[in-house]
């Protein structure tokens, strides 16, 4: 019987009593070191190292803890903000700030057309229109999602907004809406009384545009004149008045501008549009969009042509054109207006468009010195012949 006990015995039997056994016995201090490890953490590691045994020991299984890694990008400092802040936030897309650029670059256009030959744009100037176009750039975009609160509930990608997800009453956003107007009129009292005229004036566009959705399908056109209002604004802001000659070119292209990149934009949302029956040019314009986008463009660029003639820009404006030029047409060749994503990077890209402006004019107005010293030095030599 005993060896008929041994024959079902499975091979290696005893080695797998023996661990059995140092299992056990592992168990039972384990239990005990829980019992007094509170009180003994001393004698509760000694402990578990006889009974585990040095050579026995593994470090736990899985991936370590670890930091999380730095952002700096607007969203992660946005979702690093106060829970109670957050949905504030959102309200003035400071999550997404490809809008405040697009509102900011036109004023630095103006801006640095206004500064004197041979010199950098005034840097004051530059942050106070950078606040305000971040205050005013909210303030419309609490505005738009006050209009279309009961809109963005039926649009997927606008169903999340704080207003429309119930996250920020109306009241509160009234309130809201008005702490940013407050600051952003402090922020146009700094400048002379022109200008403050001149800024008062397009508060009408910033409450009127949203609603220009339901009633044309042209809204991007509105959007245009209200964005780029700046291109007027950030001349007089320097000057004390507007130059006609300048300023109105460049308050043209930027339009033209805004009707390409808002359309762009547009395409994003055209089914969810026409469901709900609002309106815009990328349901106006259909397969014929890039032909339109080509129009725009060819006058975008001819009207910042004529700012660089009337301002007697030098060669790095107009070579900043020529790149300028080489954007939109890969831009628009390459454009899938049926790809959401693709209608996104387009749209965002612009960015990059309206940093070379400003570039192509601030190098411009520099080349202007150099010029007029080699002006001054063949004077002075012919003077001397």
């Amino acid at each position: 019987m005993t060896s008929g006990r041994a024959e079902l015995r499975p091979p290696g039997g005893t080695m797998l009593g023996a661990s059995g056994a140092g299992l056990a016995r592992s168990l039972r201090a384990a239990t005990r070191a829980r019992l007094l490890g509170s009180r003994y953490p001393a004698l509760t590691a000694a402990r578990a190292s006889v009974a585990l045994g040095a050579g026995d020991w593994r470090p736990p299984l899985g991936p370590r803890p670890c930091a999380r890694p730095l952002s700096l990008s607007a969203a992660a400092i946005v979702n690093s903000a106060p829970r109670p802040v957050q949905p504030f936030l959102r309200l003035m897309r400071l999550d997404k700030p490809i809008g405040t650029w697009l509102l900011y670059l036109p004023c630095t256009w103006s801006i640095g057309l206004a500064a004197e030959p041979g010199c950098f744009p005034d840097w004051y100037m530059l942050s106070l229109f950078g606040t305000g176009a971040v205050l005013m750039r909210g303030a419309g975009c609490t505005i738009n999602d006050m209009w279309d609160r009961n809109y963005d509930k039926k649009v997927t990608r606008t169903a999340s907004r704080p207003i429309a997800a119930g996250d920020i009453s109306i009241f509160q956003s009234f309130v809201f809406l008005g702490g940013q107007l407050t600051l952003a009129l402090g922020i146009l009292l700094c400048l002379n009384y022109y200008s403050i005229a001149l800024g008062a004036a397009s508060l009408f566009l910033v409450i009127t545009y949203p609603l220009m959705k339901r009633v044309t399908y042209w809204p991007q056109l509105a959007l245009g004149f209200t964005f780029n209002w700046g291109a007027l604004l950030g001349w007089s802001a320097i000057k004390g008045s507007c130059d006609p000659s300048v300023c109105l070119p460049l308050y043209f292209s930027g339009i033209m501008w805004t009707l390409i990149y808002d359309t762009i934009y547009a395409h994003q949302d055209k089914r969810d549009d026409a469901l709900i029956g609002l309106k815009s040019t990328a349901l106006r314009f259909h397969e014929n969009t890039k032909q339109w986008l080509s129009g725009f463009s060819v006058a975008m660029l001819g009207s910042l042509s004529l700012v660089g003639v009337n301002s007697d820009q030098t060669i790095p404006y107009y070579a900043a054109l020529a790149a300028i030029a080489a954007h939109l047409t890969h831009q628009i060749y390459t454009l899938d207006i049926h790809r959401p994503e693709d209608c996104w990077n387009k749209f965002t890209s612009n960015r990059t468009l309206g940093l070379i402006v400003f570039l192509g004019i601030v190098l411009g107005n520099l080349w202007k010195e150099k010029k007029t010293d080699e002006v001054k030095k063949n004077i002075d030599s012919k003077t001397e012949n």
